[in-house]
């Protein structure tokens, strides 16, 4: 790869800003659900935070596409620090935070996380050859929940602090010497907005030249859009194996942001350590994916995997849905962390090889307005009373595992088209 150095610093940023992200975005939920105790509130204000995503994912996509990818992202770190910040030291001032400015900095974040990643990953296709597209992907992946792990860790001890210089992560007990007072939420958003100043530094520092010369549309915003749409309309392939493949990414996001904090809650009546060790459970798995799952199949077809891995996470949803086991929330936890992130490399690398730089960031913008619409579909689902009261969270589980086996069909129906035999 002749562009190490430059690869290694765009791992730097997305670790730092990761780091502080993971914890605001781990933070909030928890807050509305067992804090507030309006999961119904949040899970409606998170649907429509997500339709509104999708115009703004459209239009990313053609500024991926357009501007150089490192403008882009000091772009992203600038908004994020200064939206974070602001919240942050209106709690400092006030010591309190409205739901309202919660909610803002949910929406923020989501609205970062639709043009972040198809950026990291346009930003990682320019800078690599063709031949290491699938280890730059899984150097991502194994980073990224690295990261996460991290991330759940201090996480679970800055949500509920510790009890007798006691945590429990992972299920285990572990003695750290000394108290760690509970972190108020403005605290939590301080810390964000600083790793992405420090992120910015980073970004300044990137020097590269593109592993492919990326050859710039012209062309009006909508024209740019179109030029996406166009691309997959005649490459229905992609259209339809694109977004089938989305569906264990869709269920994860509407899991993570809306399910698992009544389901622990609720359902297990358990704390916030066993919350938190849920996505350092989830990290380890993902990370195992990142180092093994290409050696795992490297003798079958990247489509077939995809068929298996979707298949797995089925199954693992329903048995969540009829289980009442702390033991089997975190052995899911890996299992889901595994499936996803070993979807999401295999998933990437296929689109990479089939779709050219210089229309990624559009046709990965069509990917997202999908994958968006569908949360937002799950997410008004699951705000309906039935699945907000008592432990009925249950039931969404097994609604989840019903809409991935669903998304297995279109990629069944084509699989001699995808795979070419």
């Amino acid at each position: 790869m002749k562009n190490k150095q430059a690869f290694r610093l765009l791992l730097a940023s997305n670790a730092i800003s990761g780091f502080a992200q993971g914890i605001s975005m781990l933070s909030i939920p928890w807050y509305f659900g067992s804090v507030l105790n309006e999961s119904s509130v949040f899970n409606m204000a998170a649907g429509c935070i997500t339709l509104a995503s999708i115009v703004w994912s459209l239009y990313a996509g053609t500024i991926i596409d357009k501007f150089p990818r490192k403008r882009v992202f000091l772009a992203i770190n600038i908004c994020g620090s200064i939206i974070l910040g602001s919240v942050a030291a209106y709690g400092f001032m006030t010591g309190h935070l409205p739901s309202w400015l919660v909610l803002l900095v949910f929406g923020s974040t989501m609205f970062i996380y639709s043009i972040y990643f198809p950026a990291l990953y346009a930003f990682g296709q320019e800078i690599t050859e063709r031949e290491n597209y699938g280890k730059m992907n899984s150097r991502l992946e194994i980073q990224s929940q690295s990261i996460s792990m991290l991330a759940g860790a201090v996480g679970a001890i800055l949500l509920a602090g510790t009890h007798n210089k006691h945590i429990n992560l992972l299920g285990i007990e572990f003695s750290l010497g000394f108290d760690i007072t509970r972190w108020e939420l403005w605290q939590i958003f301080l810390l964000d907005a600083s790793t992405y100043l420090l992120s910015i530094g980073l970004i300044i520092l990137i020097r590269y030249a593109p592993a492919e010369e990326n050859k710039i549309e012209g062309g009006s915003v909508v024209e740019r859009i179109k030029g996406g749409f166009r691309f997959l309309q005649n490459n229905r392939l992609l259209f339809w194996f694109g977004n089938a493949s989305y569906a264990i990414f869709v269920v994860l996001l509407v899991e993570v942001h809306l399910l698992l904090s009544p389901y622990v809650s609720r359902h297990l009546h358990a704390d916030p350590f066993v919350y938190s060790s849920a996505e350092i459970w989830y990290a380890i798995g993902a990370l195992f994916a990142g180092l093994a799952i290409r050696h795992i199949f490297r003798s079958m077809h990247t489509v077939r995997a995809i068929i298996l891995l979707m298949l797995i996470t089925s199954a693992g949803l329903f048995i969540t849905a009829f289980t009442n086991s702390i033991a089997w929330f975190f052995a899911f936890s890996v299992l889901i962390g595994i499936t996803n992130a070993g979807t999401r490399i295999l998933r990437i690398t296929y689109l990479y090889q089939h779709i050219p730089n210089n229309i990624i960031g559009r046709a990965s913008s069509v990917f997202n307005v999908i994958n968006i619409a569908l949360r937002a579909g799950l997410s008004f689902l699951f705000a309906a009373p039935f699945f907000t009261s008592s432990d009925h969270v249950t039931y969404a589980y097994l609604c989840a595992g019903i809409f991935v086996l669903i998304w297995i069909g279109p990629i069944v129906f084509r699989y001699k088209q995808l795979t070419g035999k």
